[in-house]
């Protein structure tokens, strides 16, 4: 499961953005967030780095980010 701090998300549809944008690549990857702390939790089997750019790329920078 990878974590990640997630800005510019303030509402559920950035949680839906995010949530989108990971599932895009792996349609069974679970994916939590937690809004009020901008984390975003994540279990797949794709890359660290791949999961990191769809969210970067659907417009949310990310940071601090780390896997687990």
């Amino acid at each position: 499961m990878y974590e990640l701090n997630v800005l510019k998300m303030n509402c559920g549809g950035c949680v839906r953005g995010v949530t989108q944008a990971v599932q895009a690549l792996d349609g069974a990857a679970r994916v939590e967030v937690d809004l009020a702390s901008k984390k975003v939790r994540v279990a797949t089997d794709m890359d660290f780095d791949a999961v990191k750019s769809a969210i970067i790329n659907a417009g949310y920078p990310v940071t601090e980010a780390s896997g687990s």
